[in-house]
């Protein structure tokens, strides 16, 4: 029990076995990233099988992000009372019985519910994982390492779900993508249960329903109105649905204000450095996501790829964000966190510009340097911030803080998908096909490449043609919007994280 009582009682001793259980917490993350990537890449077979609409197969993809997003302030707290060890071995339990539930659905409907449920369960794990980092690496250079690995391996997860989807998908029906977390996840649960240590708040207070109820509310509320009115314009159910969520939000924040011990003290976005890491994730994945929720689509549906060709084909932003997460602490301390930080997005944002040029025919060249500078700008930002979240607060609010860090990066992503995704879907829907086109080809490019099968070989040539040439016209536009949204998020992490500096003292408690 060594080990425990050094997370629970904060000495500056190095806990044993800390670089075994922080492989158990990266086998985490890892399955979270390839869950989220093997989506993607399984998503022409999913259309083609379940016959989604264009508005069904965006919640698909972004159901997950929403659930999780409403719920990881309340699951990291109550990590923080009941024990994260606790929390992430029963999250974990979960997401492998889900995942049964997503592989064998039968209708688009009962995919977005086992997305939302895996949402449910995928809550419990992210901030699970950084808080217990916080609490078993107390050297600040250990620390910083250990939360660049966890970094490297959510962007290895980018690699390793391609890949393997890939492979799968050679061979399986698209479902099997979503059977390879159960052994995962079940080791994780076997060997977590053995070496991680439990740590906890040692005075949390109560578990405030109200609070979680209107957390839930309020992210899942505003989040729908945005997705809603960038995909179909306005209405008044979307505008009743943002202002209750609204409404709901600001309950949140003045019910944990009036509380004495609240789910999330709210005071902590008073420190410019938290303000700034957690505004700086947000904007980064806002504007990378709904792109790269496309790519994996032109890779397969307009340039013909093979899943396994398109999956090697995204490997080089993983190989930049695994090389940059181990740098990133480094590189911070000899220059500045914002130096680092802002550099990082910077150079996604140029990346994603150079995206604006592209075509049917753009070579692999361009698609794979602009992926490798993505992802090492991404692997500098994400370590760094995440790093600077965990460390301006009390090691007992690690939990919470490290929900606000995931809501933040799972909030971006539902945005980015809804409002990117949006502006792909509607430039791709005004295209013009030849006579006897049916209107789910206008859904999707997979529904165009499904119509083009059941046509006359001319016709089907000329609807793939300009179906392609739509989509590719609001993926480039996408990107554009993205390079926007990633160079705005550099000048504020400039700004923002003006004096914030790494630790390099040991952590006292």
């Amino acid at each position: 029990m060594t080990g425990l009582r050094t997370v629970e009682q904060g000495s500056t001793q190095r806990a044993p076995g800390r670089w075994i259980a922080l492989g158990v917490l990266v086998l985490a993350v890892l399955l979270v990233a390839v869950d989220a990537t093997v989506l993607g890449l399984a998503t022409p077979y999913l259309s083609e099988d379940l016959q989604p609409s264009g508005t069904q197969l965006l919640w698909i993809g972004d159901a997950y992000s929403f659930v999780l997003a409403g719920l990881l302030i309340s699951m990291g707290t109550l990590g923080d009372r009941i024990g994260r060890k606790r929390l992430l071995l029963i999250g974990a339990t979960a997401f492998g019985l889900v995942s049964v539930l997503n592989a064998y659905a039968q209708t688009p409907e009962t995919m977005i519910v086992a997305r939302a449920l895996l949402g449910v369960a995928g809550a419990t794990l992210m901030p699970s994982t950084l808080a217990l980092i916080r609490n078993l690496f107390h050297d600040p250079r250990e620390r910083s390492l250990a939360i660049g690995i966890w970094s490297a391996a959510a962007s290895a997860g980018m690699a390793v779900g391609p890949i393997v989807g890939g492979v799968l998908l050679e061979h399986f029906w698209w479902g099997s993508v979503f059977l390879i977390n159960l052994p995962v996840m079940a080791l994780l649960v076997v060997v977590g249960f053995k070496m991680l240590p439990e740590s906890r708040n040692p005075s949390p207070g109560p578990w405030d329903l109200p609070s979680v109820f209107l957390s839930l509310v309020g992210m899942i509320g505003v989040v729908y109105a945005i997705k809603e009115t960038a995909s179909d314009g306005f209405a008044w159910l979307t505008l009743t649905a943002g202002l209750l969520g609204a409404a709901a939000l600001y309950g949140f924040v003045r019910r944990q204000r009036a509380l004495p011990v609240p789910l999330v003290d709210v005071r902590l976005f008073r420190n410019r450095g938290f303000s700034g890491a957690v505004l700086a994730n947000l904007l980064t994945i806002l504007g990378l996501s709904g792109l790269l929720f496309f790519l994996s689509q032109y890779l397969q549906l307009v340039q013909d790829r093979r899943p396994i060709e398109a999956g090697m084909a995204e490997l080089p932003a993983a190989v930049g964000a695994v090389v940059a997460g181990l740098i990133a602490g480094a590189a911070a301390r000899r220059f500045s966190v914002r130096a680092v930080v802002s550099s990082g997005l910077a150079a996604i944002g140029l990346s994603l510009a150079a995206l604006t040029t592209l075509t049917q025919t753009t070579g692999y060249p361009l698609i794979g340097t602009t992926l490798l500078v993505v992802g090492f700008g991404a692997g500098l930002s994400f370590t760094i911030t995440s790093d600077v979240i965990l460390t301006t607060v009390p090691k007992e609010q690690a939990g919470a803080a490290s929900a606000v860090s995931e809501t933040a990066y799972e909030l971006g992503t539902a945005l980015g998908i809804a409002l990117l995704g949006s502006v792909v879907t509607n430039i791709y829907q005004d295209f013009t096909g030849p006579a006897g086109t049916p209107e789910a080809a206008h859904e999707s490019l997979a529904g165009a490449v499904v119509a083009a099968m059941h046509m006359p070989a001319d016709a089907a040539a000329v609807l793939l043609q300009a179906a392609r040439e739509s989509f590719v016209d609001g993926v480039a536009l996408a990107a554009g919007l993205g390079a926007v949204l990633l160079l705005l998020a550099s000048a504020v992490a400039w700004f923002l994280l003006r004096g914030q500096k790494l630790s390099n003292a040991p952590v006292q408690h």
